[in-house]
């Protein structure tokens, strides 16, 4: 060997030697008899171990007892199968403690084909599980009040009514809405309103037997169902004890105030089989008691859908004005944290109704997914969001990404694909300049066709945005599988980041685990400096919301997108977002 060769060689290894060194993560090296016979410095600041305490022994002894059989198997099977194998395991610190960990460990063999050492990297996870346990309790509970959410209520009611179909009884469905809510909410501010329903919250609890549900699934509307029902005695008796409990005064704070009950009942099978006939039965009754003067219960009758024939003329005024084209797209800015520039645009529609005026999607779009309408103006929104992308682009130099909302129905929509795709070639729409949002409810209604329909999006060229996250009911494991690239923060959160812990929390631990997935995070509703400085101290990519601007038509958005792309902050409290 020349001395030349002998150099390389040896400046190789030494080059080796420092990586290994001086690696972030831990480092383990085992002989063919899987005995330890070499660490980083990163192995014991990880584990409190010293190379002399460990050299020799089984790695065994890292165990934390936590860690399954099949799991061990699985990954012994990999390395004779593949040399390789990656994954989570439970490992016990010198101190005694608990944690998991994600390891990567390859096998080496010599020429022979004979394993000679293996080389475990690691490094401790601890807070992205304690992230992620944070945010599957979203996925089933709601973080004000700690009842089930909709999502877990819909898995329960599933169970039940099998239940009672296989028993032959019957259950109630009490759907449940607060009196004046609104203006304890406005008159007393939101700290009150969010304490009076944690009271709410707790004073059902009570009201129940523990056979039973109890679900927060909106602002102030509440669901119990009564399972196994014998005697339908018990029904009425329940609801009216409800009214009395929930009509106790409430003291928050200094404050001592009343609010009461709106109650209506569906029962099963008579007034529903299906979960959503139930729930949009019992709906429909609590808007009857709230008519007959609030404070009451009503059964559902098939008169109250006499009810409903406003609600089909509203549905005829809005496949009229799909015809004449009622609806105009208004645009609200996405602030880049960093250089405080305008990053996109959210397309946002509004329906200028030629009696009524200005209408929010609040009002229509549900009606609209409730029947066909939600396809033609789903792509119409597209088709008018690229068209006036291709007009910003013609216009500046500093064009924004686009996004539009999709629904569930939208999603699962066999014209979806054809629809984007052609708006996006007729408009010369490149690669992550639109983005679509879904709800993490739309995504989760049938997961594996959402995988489906999203990845063929993303195969477009279209960037892909979970909208309202933290609301809804998402798994992990699935949306790890969605090949989305942004989270947005839903404005719940951000609303009381400055003075409510766990709000805050909620946010850090997303931003956290949105990066740790390789995400970019967006948050909706930012309307104070506070909210914005705490926001980009931790690093949340981009902002939305008031401080910024609020949403505006094509010609005055365009105003905001300046060649500097530089956008002045405002606090705006007398706003309400749209």
């Amino acid at each position: 060997m020349s001395k030349r060769s002998a150099e390389s060689i040896a400046e190789a290894l030494q080059i080796y030697a420092n990586a290994f060194e001086n690696s972030g993560e831990a480092i383990l090296i085992t002989d063919k008899d899987n005995r330890i016979i070499n660490a980083n410095s990163a192995f014991t600041q990880q584990t409190g171990y010293e190379l002399s305490e460990v050299m020799g022994k089984n790695p065994k002894m890292l165990a934390g007892g936590r860690t399954s059989e099949e799991t061990y198997l699985e990954m012994w099977n990999a390395l004779q199968r593949d040399s390789f194998w990656q994954g989570e395991l439970w490992d016990r610190k010198k101190s005694g403690e608990i944690y998991p960990k994600w390891t990567a460990i390859s096998a080496i063999h010599n020429d022979d084909g004979e394993v000679i050492f293996h080389i475990a990297s690691f490094s401790d996870i601890t807070d992205r599980k304690a992230a992620e346990a944070r945010i599957e309790h979203l996925a089933h509970y709601d973080m004000l009040t700690g009842l089930l959410n909709r999502f877990s209520l819909e898995s329960r009611m599933e169970q039940a009514i099998l239940a009672a179909k296989r028993d032959e009884q019957q259950l109630a469905v009490l759907f449940i809405d607060l009196d004046r809510f609104k203006y304890i909410n406005d008159s007393l501010g939101h700290h009150v309103g969010d304490q009076l329903l944690i009271e709410v919250a707790d004073r059902l609890k009570g009201c129940i037997r523990e056979s039973d549900i109890v679900a927060r699934i909106g602002g102030d509307e509440f669901v119990i169902v009564l399972t196994g029902l014998k005697e339908m005695i018990y029904v009425p008796a329940l609801a009216r004890y409800i009214i009395e409990q929930l009509s106790e005064p409430y003291t928050v704070d200094d404050n001592t105030f009343n609010s009461s009950p709106s109650i209506g009942i569906s029962i099963y099978p008579d007034d529903g089989s299906t979960i959503q006939e139930l729930l949009k039965n019992s709906d429909i009754a609590m808007y009857h008691a709230k008519d007959q003067g609030r404070k009451n219960f009503q059964f559902f009758t098939k008169s109250l859908l006499i009810a409903s024939e406003e609600r089909l003329h509203f549905e005829n005024q809005l496949r009229t004005a799909l015809e004449q084209e009622q609806f105009e797209l208004y645009y609200q800015a996405q602030v880049d944290t960093e250089q405080n520039r305008i990053w996109g645009m959210e397309a946002l529609i509004r329906w200028n109704h030629p009696d009524r005026g200005f209408i929010g999607p609040d009002r229509f779009i549900p009606i609209a997914e409730e029947t066909d309408i939600i396809h033609p103006l789903g792509a119409w929104v597209i088709r008018k969001a690229c068209q006036q992308l291709a007009r910003w682009k013609q216009a500046t130099d500093t064009p924004p990404q686009v996004s539009v909302n999709l629904s569930a129905k939208q999603l699962h929509s066999a014209d979806l694909i054809d629809t984007v795709h052609e708006a996006m070639e007729t408009y010369q729409i490149m690669d992550g300049e639109l983005e679509l949002e879904i709800t993490e409810t739309a995504a989760m209604s049938d997961p594996e066709v959402a995988i489906n329909q999203l990845s063929r999006l993303s195969e477009l060229g279209v960037s892909l945005a979970i909208d309202d996250f933290g609301t809804g009911y998402s798994s992990l494991a699935y949306l790890k599988k969605l090949p989305i690239n942004t989270l947005k923060l839903d404005r719940t959160f951000v609303r009381d980041i400055e003075n409510d812990r766990n709000d805050a929390e909620i946010c850090m631990a997303t931003i956290a685990l949105a990066h740790n997935l390789g995400l970019k995070v967006i948050a909706e509703g930012v309307e104070t400096q506070l909210q914005r400085d705490f926001l980009a101290e931790h690093s949340c990519d981009y902002l939305q919301g008031y401080l910024f601007s609020r949403p505006l038509p094509p010609n005055e958005a365009e105003l905001l997108l300046s060649p500097d792309g530089v956008i002045p902050a405002r606090e705006s409290h007398a706003d309400t977002p749209a």
